[in-house]
C-alpha cells in the first residue's frame, strides 16, 4: 500500500454541478466539525464520469493537529461488501460458479443446516428446507445474522462464539458459523448478516488463494486502488483517520478495528481500509468510466436490480422504499424514504460512518469518508441531501 495519484477535479459547472451549492455542502460539514461532533471528513462527487467535487475538512485525528487530507485512510467496514460481491460476480463471469448453486458445493460444512426457533423461551431446531445458495449470500437471505443486531438466542450464540473476531481465520470462521443455527429458513427473509464473510471464503476456495490476494490481483491493482487492503503498512499509518475516543454525544467509548496489524480474519463483510479516491476508482471501474472495466454491464445490471421482491425484510437496516440486489441496497420506489434519489439508485455504507451512493439516472456517484459511528445516519442523510441540492441539470 502506497499513496496513489489523486483523482483530478474538473470545473463543476461543466458537469452540471452548482459551485455555490457545493460550497454550502462544505460549509455544513465545517459547522459539524466546529461543533465538536465530527473530527473531519473527505467528500467526493462524480458526474458523467468526471470528478466535480473533492474536498476535505477537519483533522485526521482528534489527538493531533494534522489536517484531514484527500488521501486519508478510513476503515470502510461494510463498504467492503460491494467489493467482495463484485469479486463473486467476476468468478461467475468466468463460469467458476453459478448464483443458484448451494454454498455447500465449496463449503461442505453448510450442507446440513438447522434453523433455531424460539418457542416459549426455549430454542427448538428444524432442518433447513432448502440449501443456502450463492444468491442468498449476496442478497442476505441466507438465514444468517450478526450478533450485535439483536438479543435473540441465536444472536447470543453468535456473540458467545466470537463470530467475526479478528484472530479467527476465514476457514475456521465458516466452520464455527456452520455449527450455529440459522435465524430463518434460507431464501425466505432479508436479514443483514455475516453472509458476505462466507462469500469471501467461497472466493478463497475457488481461487485457491487468500481473499486479500485475490482482491488485489483482480480489482485493486487493475483499478489503481493501491491504498485499499485489509491492513495498513507501517509506512502509511500516519494517514489513518481516527474517531473521537469517546462519542461526543453519548460518552460511549469508540473502539474501531486495529488496522495497523494483519489479522487472521480477512472479513469479506467489513475488513477493508480505503480512501475516497480509491473507492471512486472502484465505482468508476464498475461502469468502465475510469478506463478499465472490471465487470460486464449485464452483471452490473443484475447486481443493482432488486432481488427481494415481496420477501419480508427483518430489522431496520434497509431504508423504506428500498430492496436489495447482490451486494447493494437498491431504491425501488421514488417516495417513502426521507432521502432524495432516483429509482434504481444503489448504495451502501460502513458502521464507522463511510458511505456511497450511485444514481445511474443522474450519471452521479458520491463518496463520504468519516469515522463517526454514532452520527453515521445523520451525516449520510446530510451528505445525500446536499449533493442532490447541487445538481443544476
Amino acid at each position: 500500500m502506497s499513496a496513489a495519484p489523486l483523482l483530478q477535479s474538473r470545473d463543476p459547472a461543466e458537469l452540471g454541478l452548482n459551485a455555490a451549492r457545493l460550497g454550502a455542502l462544505t460549509q455544513a460539514f465545517e459547522r459539524e466539525i466546529a461543533s465538536g461532533l465530527l473530527p473531519g471528513m473527505v467528500g467526493l462527487i462524480s458526474r458523467r464520469g468526471e470528478v466535480g467535487y473533492f474536498e476535505c475538512r477537519g483533522q485526521l485525528s482528534p489527538l493531533s493537529q494534522v489536517p484531514m487530507a484527500r488521501d486519508s485512510l478510513f476503515r470502510i467496514y461494510s463498504m467492503t461488501k460491494p467489493i467482495v460481491s463484485v469479486a463473486c460476480l467476476m468468478l461467475a463471469e468466468q463460469g467458476l460458479l453459478l448464483l443458484h448453486e448451494p454454498v455447500s458445493t465449496w463449503l461442505p460444512e453448510f450442507a446440513q443446516m438447522q434453523v433455531g426457533i424460539e418457542v416459549g423461551g426455549r430454542l427448538e431446531y428444524e432442518p433447513a428446507r432448502s440449501p443456502i445458495t450463492i444468491q442468498d449470500l449476496l442478497r442476505h437471505s441466507a438465514g444468517l445474522t450478526y450478533g450485535f443486531l439483536g438479543s435473540s438466542q441465536v444472536q447470543q450464540m453468535y456473540t458467545e462464539e466470537r463470530m467475526g473476531a479478528p484472530d479467527i481465520a476465514n476457514a475456521r470462521f465458516c466452520e464455527q458459523l456452520a455449527r450455529l443455527p440459522l435465524m430463518a429458513q434460507p431464501g425466505t427473509a432479508w436479514a443483514y448478516s455475516h453472509a458476505t464473510d462466507v462469500l469471501g471464503r467461497v472466493i478463497e476456495v475457488i481461487a485457491g488463494q487468500p481473499l486479500g490476494e485475490f482482491l488485489n490481483e483482480r480489482i485493486f491493482t487493475p483499478l489503481g486502488m493501491v491504498d485499499t487492503g485489509f491492513h495498513v503498512p507501517l509506512s502509511e499509518q500516519h494517514r489513518i483517520a481516527e474517531p473521537f475516543a469517546l462519542d461526543p454525544q453519548t460518552g460511549v467509548p469508540i473502539e474501531l478495528l486495529d488496522v495497523r496489524q494483519r489479522h487472521a480474519f480477512e472479513s469479506g463483510g467489513g475488513g477493508l481500509v480505503s480512501t475516497a479516491s480509491d473507492f471512486a476508482r472502484f465505482l468508476l471501474g464498475l461502469r468502465g468510466e475510469g478506463g478499465t472495466r472490471i465487470l460486464g454491464r449485464h452483471s452490473l445490471a443484475l447486481m443493482t436490480a432488486d432481488h427481494l421482491g415481496k420477501m419480508p425484510i427483518l430489522g431496520d437496516v434497509l431504508a423504506a422504499g428500498h430492496g436489495f440486489g447482490l451486494g447493494f441496497a437498491v431504491r425501488r420506489e421514488a417516495g417513502l424514504a426521507p432521502l432524495p434519489g432516483s429509482m434504481g439508485l444503489y448504495y451502501w455504507g460502513g458502521i464507522a460512518g463511510t458511505s456511497f451512493f450511485v444514481d445511474p439516472v443522474e450519471q452521479l456517484f458520491a463518496v463520504l469518508m468519516i469515522q463517526a459511528p454514532v452520527q453515521r445516519h445523520r451525516y449520510r442523510a446530510l451528505f445525500r441531501h446536499l449533493v442532490y441540492a447541487a445538481l443544476d441539470d
